[in-house]
């Protein structure tokens, strides 16, 4: 997975940047508002690598010796390290800004092992600082700016408050990392598109042609806290068959593709569901193996207007697509409170499993694979 960066200014930015003085003593070192709480919640909540890129003019030089320099820069390092805020590198200009050096922001010659687009996701990184150079800098990189304190029509967002850009950083971290899936199966005999997100609201808008089965889909966002949009247009002049199997299928499908990898889900998910006299219990490995064992009869010929047989149909084929391992147990006289608790308890199961432990970002095997 390619990283995103933050590249992060210093002066003006992270600490007070004195009018045309250079922070060379302890006294000179102050934080800026908010900026340790708000870079422990960007460092904790997201997986943004931090890089401090800083033009330092004439470091080394008489005018600016560098051991007036390290005691105030060690002291802020050491204490963003304390506050878990780790700088993946520290990149310093020590020129002066008549050089015209390629490495002085907003050029890139101090930062060209991050173009290598193989590694890094430039396009969804961010530049943040206090000077037009720095917005220039993200424009360099083909990056997103952010600007403290100014105003500039090329960045995405200019304020003067960390907090303001904490939640911005997250949300756009949140929209990446989006678990989404769009599937759109076409046969002869049925037409249908799916649009999941698993990190949803529990909305649906379901239209299958078949009433009862619309109200099940529907169990299964409200219950697993998913939005699931469903249009399916079949062959219901020859029966419900074709309709419900594929309609299983693609969402099978979708839920694999929203996965991706897994990383970080819990995997595993179980549920024990009461509905009057009935009971239905589910438990569910979404394990990149598909395997159903179902345990349950049904008396009736259908409920509703969806044939029983095909409640066994639907749970193999969205099992043989979203590649899950689904056992299935269910007991009871009424056969609408059966199903109707099994798909309930089937969607707590889900949700159980596809919930992301925060911070976890390995695959949840221990042959790294899923």
């Amino acid at each position: 997975m390619k990283k995103r960066i933050l590249f992060i200014d210093r002066d003006g930015t992270i600490i007070t940047e004195p009018p045309d003085e250079q922070i060379d003593s302890l006294e000179k070192l102050a934080f800026l508002p908010k900026v340790i709480t708000s870079l422990h919640k960007i460092a904790k909540e997201t997986d943004f690598l931090l890089v401090m890129v800083t033009n330092q003019d004439g470091l080394g030089t008489p005018s600016f010796p560098e051991h007036t320099f390290i005691p105030a820069h060690e002291k802020m390092m050491n204490l963003l390290t304390n506050e878990g805020i780790n700088f993946y590198k520290v990149h310093i200009d020590r020129t002066f800004e008549h050089e015209k050096a390629p490495t002085r922001k907003p050029h890139t010659g101090m930062l060209t092992e991050y173009l290598d687009e193989t590694k890094y996701d430039l396009k969804n990184s961010f530049t943040i600082g206090d000077r037009l150079t720095d917005v220039t800098l993200a424009e360099n990189l083909g990056a997103k700016g952010i600007l403290i304190g100014k105003k500039d029509e090329r960045a995405v967002l200019c304020t003067s408050d960390w907090e303001e850009i904490t939640q911005f950083l997250i949300q756009q971290d949140r929209r990446h990392k989006a678990r989404t899936a769009q599937v759109h199966r076409k046969t002869n005999e049925t037409d249908i598109t799916i649009h999941l997100e698993l990190d949803g609201q529990g909305k649906a808008d379901i239209q299958t042609g078949i009433g009862f089965f619309d109200h099940l889909l529907e169990q299964i966002a409200k219950h697993a806290r998913c939005n699931l949009t469903i249009k399916a247009i079949g062959d219901l002049h020859i029966d419900e068959h074709h309709t419900i199997e594929d309609t299983a299928l693609a969402l099978g499908e979708a839920f694999r593709k929203a996965l991706g990898e897994k990383r970080g889900i819990f995997r595993y998910g179980h549920f024990t569901l009461p509905m009057d006299e009935a009971l239905s219990v589910v438990a569910l490995d979404f394990s990149g193996r598909p395997y159903l064992v179902w345990n349950a009869t049904f008396q009736r010929e259908k409920v509703g207007n969806m044939p029983t047989e095909m409640f066994f149909h639907f749970f193999k084929s969205f099992s043989d697509t979203a590649l899950c391992n689904l056992n299935i147990h269910i007991a009871g006289s009424n056969e609408h409170h059966k199903i109707e608790a099994t798909f309930k308890a089937f969607a707590k199961a889900v949700r159980m499993a596809i919930a992301k432990e925060v911070g976890n970002e390995e695959i949840p095997s221990t042959k790294g694979v899923l």
